[in-house]
């Protein structure tokens, strides 16, 4: 519970109103460990404290990565501290994407705007292993080209030939030359065995209701579709409440399920 003092080295500004902090530990001794899709919860001194996705490679835990949304003041604060900058820093706290549980299998990441943040882990690591899957593809939409995260490094990830990226933006000007239209259009052209693909979707949650109808209709398995569920979550250790979805904890027993397990609670109003 008790939050360690990391510096800010580098604030990279991703869009208009998101940005990805570069943290070091402040103190000798911190042991820095977690998994693809955990969050920490980041600290500013005297304002408060929200839970952010860890969004860098796993396998290189040192510097932390996490990309910020201003979206109040904790958020807003941090995103101003600039380099030198001290933020407490608790965690990894949550379950991770079934990375492993997926070897052997196609597999889909599909992210809407900055959900592809909690995601990028994912891409680090199979990208490192890519060795042990089928297919993947990985899709990504956002509201406009103005709204596109991690520009260069996902290029890069469209020229590899082991990966199939594509990306699409809901409305966009003369500029822009790719494609155009909801997320959900990617999946219908996306090459894929349904009966040995497991989908890992992070978005609004209304963007992740409907790749998972399109997901069923194309013949995946409900119990193979995983979905983050990051909202509300205050304590991360399931003290506060906050966070509680039916049985569930979001902080302690996600934010990451398996859509089967949480499909008839996402059917109730205001659950």
């Amino acid at each position: 519970m008790v939050p360690h003092p990391f510096r800010v080295e580098r604030v990279q500004r991703e869009t208009a109103d998101t940005f990805t902090l570069t943290l070091e530990p402040a103190a000798a001794g911190i042991e820095i460990r977690y998994r693809p899709g955990q969050f920490n919860m980041l600290y500013l001194f005297g304002v408060g404290e929200v839970p952010i996705s860890v969004s860098g490679d796993a396998a290189s835990p040192v510097p932390l990565l996490h990309t910020v949304r201003v979206a109040g003041a904790v958020t807003r604060g941090i995103c101003e501290l600039g380099r030198g900058g001290t933020v407490g820093v608790r965690g990894p706290y949550g379950t991770p994407w079934p990375v492993e549980q997926a070897e052997g299998s196609d597999l889909l990441v599909i992210a809407g705007g900055i959900g592809l943040a909690p995601l990028r882990s994912v891409v680090y690591h199979l990208m490192a292993h890519r060795e042990k899957y089928g297919r993947v593809a990985i899709l990504y939409g956002t509201r406009s080209p103005d709204d596109l995260l991690y520009r260069s490094e996902v290029e890069q990830w469209r020229g590899r030939f082991d990966l199939d990226v594509d990306v699409t933006v809901d409305h966009a000007g003369l500029n822009w030359h790719g494609r155009v239209g909801v997320v959900t259009t990617l999946i219908q052209q996306a090459q894929f065995d349904p009966d040995n693909t497991v989908a890992m979707v992070c978005g609004p949650e209304i963007m992740m209701r409907f790749c998972v109808r399109e997901l069923e209709d194309q013949g995946v398995d409900l119990g193979d579709i995983h979905i983050s569920m990051e909202r509300n979550m205050k304590c991360a250790v399931g003290f506060c409440g906050h966070c509680q979805f039916g049985p569930e904890f979001i902080c302690k027993d996600g934010p990451v399920f398996s859509y089967q397990r949480i499909a008839d609670l996402l059917d109730v109003r205001e659950v």
